[in-house]
C-alpha cells in the first residue's frame, strides 16, 4: 500500500513539473508576441513634403506616381525639407515612378541646394534652407546606419480632417526606427489574455489618431506637428485670377455634383494655389448666380479643397449668361481680390446646355478683359438642339473660336480628364487673349520731329501731347511699353522699350528730352524706328508708331512707310501746321481717316488724344475670334 502512494505522489509531482514547464515557455511565447508586433508602413501621398514630418528619422512607403512635375523637389542627393519626399525619392534613384518603401533621415540646412535632371525629374535651386533630408531604401535600417544621437524611437500618429482619408492628411508624424532590431516594447499598454490588439496587422491606410507599430520600434510619446516651413507662396508661372461657375442647377443630380466637386478639387490639387502664383474662387449658378468663395478667401490648394467639400447643391435652372454678367460686374474686383496685373479666368461649366443667352453677357465679359473657358459636359445630341436656346453657345461665349477656350466632355464620368488640359490652359498667360486689352498690350514708339521750325516752345507742347497719349496706357514690363526717338537730318533714340516700366520713369524720361534742331527727313526716321525701336519688340505685342511732324519731309517717305506696314507697325500720322495731308495719310496706316491726324495749331494737339486713344481700343477690339 505504501509503494502505491509513493507511486501516485511521484505521478503527481512529474506532472506538475511537465505543467509548469509548459506555461512557462507559453508565457515567453506570448510575450515575445507581445514585443515584437506587426508593423503596416504607413503610406503616404506625393505632395507630403519632409518639413511637414517633426520625425528625425521614420520609414514610409510612397505610392505610384510621384515623378509628376506638380511634386517640388529642390537640391540633388541631399534635399531642403521643403521638398516632396516621394518625389526626392524617385529624382535620387531609391524608387521608380511605381512607388515602394523608403527610409528618410533629417540633416542640417544648407547653405544652398543645386537642381538637377535625374530619373525623370527635374529638381529645383534654392538658397539656404534650415533642415534637409536624404532617402535611402527601406531595407537600409537604422541598425544598420549610425543612428541620430538624443532621439527615442517615436509612433505614427496623423492628425487629419474628418471624412478625409490618411493619404489627404497634411500634417503627419511618423515612426522613426530604433537602433536595436531587439528593443523591449515597453510603454505598451498589455492586452487581456486572448484579445487581439486592434492596431497590429491592420489594413494600409491610417485611422485618425492610430498607432503602428513594427518590431523594433519603441514606442514612447507622440511628436508635434508644426510644420518647419512657411505655407507655398504658389506657383509664379501661372499668375492668373481664377474663377469657376459652377452649374447647381436641378438638372444636374446629386451624383453629377458630386463628380463636378470633385473635378474642381483636382485642379485646385493641380495648381500650386497661393498669393505668388495662381488664385481661385467659386460661383454656383442655377436660376441665380451666388459667390461661394472669392479670391482672397482661401490663399493655398488645401483650404480651397476643404471650401471646395462644403459647397451645396443650390438647384433651380442653368442660367449661365446671368452668372457671367454676376461675374463680369462683382467677381473681378479689387475688393474681392483682383490683383490687377494678373489675367481674368472665368471657367463655366455647363451640364447639356444653357437655359439663357450666353454671348451678350460674353460679349460683354470679354471687353472688361475676362478670358472666357467654356466647359459643356454631356452636351445636347442632334434631337435635343431644337430645345436649345441658344445653338452654339460656346463659340458665341469664347475669346477665341479655336478651340482653346473650348472643351467638350461627352459624359461626366470622362470629367477628370480634363483636368490637366484645363491647367494647362488656363496657365498659359500668352495666349490668354482676353486679357491684353487695347490698353496693355502693345509697344508704342514715339517718332518725334525735332526741326528748326519746330521751336522750342512748340517741342515742348509736342512732349505733353506724348505725356497725355502715355498716361492713358497700363505702363509695364509685361503691359504696353513705352519708346521714343527723336529726328531732324538725323536720328537719335531717346529711351527703348525696355528701358522704363513704370508710368512714371515714363513720364519724367519724356520731361528729361531736350529739343535738337535741324532738317526734316521723316522716311529717314521711319527706317531708324523700325531698325532701333521695334526690331525689340515682344512677338507677343502689337506694334504701334505714332509719328508728330510739323511739315514736309525731305526725303522720301514711301518706301520706309510701306516697309513700316509690311513689318505689322500699325503707323498714326499727326500733323501740325505745315505737315502735308498727302504725306501723313502714305505714313498712316490704312485706313488713312482712322490713322492720320491733323491740327493746325500745337496748342490743339491735346484734342487729338481722345481720338487716337478711341481708334486704337476700336481697332483692337475688332480683331477676329479665330
Amino acid at each position: 500500500m505504501g509503494i502505491v502512494v509513493l507511486t501516485m505522489k511521484a505521478s503527481v509531482i512529474e506532472m506538475f513539473l511537465v505543467l509548469l514547464v509548459t506555461g512557462i515557455q507559453s508565457n515567453q511565447e506570448m510575450t515575445k508576441k507581445m514585443k515584437r508586433p506587426k508593423f503596416t508602413v504607413p503610406q503616404i501621398s506625393c505632395d507630403v513634403r519632409a518639413g511637414k514630418i517633426t520625425n528625425v528619422e521614420f520609414i514610409v512607403k510612397c505610392p505610384p506616381g510621384c515623378q509628376d512635375p506638380r511634386y517640388h523637389v529642390y537640391g540633388a542627393d541631399v534635399y531642403a525639407s521643403y521638398s516632396s519626399v516621394c518625389g526626392a525619392a524617385v529624382h535620387s534613384g531609391v524608387l521608380d515612378n511605381s512607388g515602394g518603401k523608403i527610409l528618410v533621415r533629417k540633416v542640417a540646412g544648407q547653405s544652398g541646394y543645386k537642381g538637377s535632371y535625374s530619373n525623370g525629374v527635374q529638381s529645383l535651386s534654392l538658397p539656404r534652407w534650415r533642415e534637409s533630408f536624404v532617402v535611402s531604401g527601406e531595407t537600409a535600417r537604422a541598425d544598420q546606419s549610425p543612428p541620430v544621437p538624443g532621439t527615442a524611437a517615436q509612433p505614427v500618429t496623423v492628425t487629419q480632417a474628418p471624412g478625409t482619408t490618411a493619404i489627404e492628411a497634411t500634417h503627419t508624424t511618423l515612426p522613426k526606427p530604433s537602433p536595436s532590431a531587439g528593443s523591449t516594447a515597453s510603454g505598451l499598454r498589455p492586452q487581456p489574455a486572448g484579445q487581439r490588439s486592434k492596431d497590429l496587422g491592420e489594413p494600409a491606410l491610417w485611422k485618425p489618431e492610430s498607432v503602428l507599430l513594427d518590431a523594433g520600434f519603441v514606442p514612447k510619446e507622440e511628436l508635434s506637428t508644426q510644420s518647419l516651413e512657411p505655407a507655398s507662396q504658389g506657383d509664379p508661372s501661372c499668375k492668373v485670377d481664377l474663377s469657376f461657375l459652377i452649374d447647381g442647377s436641378s438638372s444636374i443630380g446629386k451624383r453629377r455634383f458630386r463628380i463636378q466637386k470633385q473635378f474642381l478639387t483636382d485642379v485646385a490639387q493641380t495648381l500650386d494655389i497661393g498669393p505668388a502664383g495662381p488664385l481661385m474662387g467659386v460661383v454656383q449658378y442655377g436660376d441665380n448666380p451666388a459667390t461661394q468663395f472669392n479670391l482672397k478667401t482661401h490663399m493655398n490648394s488645401q483650404d480651397v479643397k476643404a471650401a471646395i467639400e462644403k459647397i451645396s447643391q443650390r438647384g433651380g435652372l442653368s442660367n449661365a449668361g446671368r452668372a457671367i454678367s454676376f461675374v463680369t460686374k462683382n467677381f473681378f474686383s479689387k475688393f474681392n481680390g483682383n490683383r490687377g496685373g494678373a489675367p481674368n479666368v472665368a471657367v463655366v461649366m455647363v451640364d447639356g446646355w444653357p437655359t439663357d443667352k450666353v454671348e451678350e453677357a460674353s460679349r460683354l465679359a470679354r471687353e472688361s478683359g475676362v478670358n472666357i473657358f467654356f466647359i459643356t459636359i454631356e452636351g445636347a445630341s442632334e434631337n435635343e438642339k431644337q430645345y436649345m436656346l441658344e445653338p452654339n453657345f460656346a463659340n458665341k461665349a469664347v475669346c477665341r473660336t479655336n478651340g482653346f477656350y473650348s472643351l467638350t466632355v461627352q459624359n461626366w464620368f470622362s470629367l477628370h480628364k480634363t483636368v490637366q488640359p484645363l491647367v494647362k490652359r488656363v496657365c498659359d498667360t500668352d495666349r490668354l487673349a482676353c486679357s491684353k486689352t487695347c490698353l496693355n498690350s502693345a509697344d508704342i514708339g514715339f517718332v518725334i520731329d525735332g526741326s528748326s521750325s519746330v521751336g522750342t516752345s512748340n517741342f515742348r507742347t509736342v512732349l505733353q501731347f506724348v505725356a497725355n497719349l502715355s498716361r492713358e496706357f497700363e505702363i509695364s514690363d509685361t503691359d504696353t511699353r513705352i519708346g521714343a526717338m527723336q529726328y531732324t537730318y538725323e536720328q537719335r533714340l531717346e529711351f527703348g522699350f525696355d528701358e522704363y516700366s513704370t508710368k512714371s520713369d515714363v513720364l519724367n524720361a519724356i520731361k528729361r528730352v531736350g529739343y535738337w534742331s535741324g532738317g526734316t527727313s521723316t522716311g529717314a526716321a521711319i527706317h531708324y524706328a523700325l531698325e532701333q525701336l521695334f526690331k525689340k519688340s515682344k512677338p507677343n505685342k502689337r506694334k504701334l508708331m505714332i509719328l508728330i511732324t510739323d511739315g514736309r519731309s525731305y526725303d522720301d517717305i514711301r518706301i520706309p512707310a510701306m516697309l513700316a506696314h509690311h513689318k505689322g507697325v500699325i503707323t498714326y500720322a499727326i500733323g501740325v501746321a505745315w505737315a502735308a495731308q498727302d504725306e501723313l495719310d502714305i505714313i498712316a496706316t490704312h485706313p488713312a481717316r482712322d490713322h492720320a491726324f491733323f491740327v493746325d495749331e500745337f496748342d490743339n494737339l491735346y484734342k487729338v488724344v481722345p481720338k487716337v486713344i478711341q481708334n486704337i481700343c476700336t481697332e483692337f477690339n475688332s480683331q477676329p475670334r479665330n
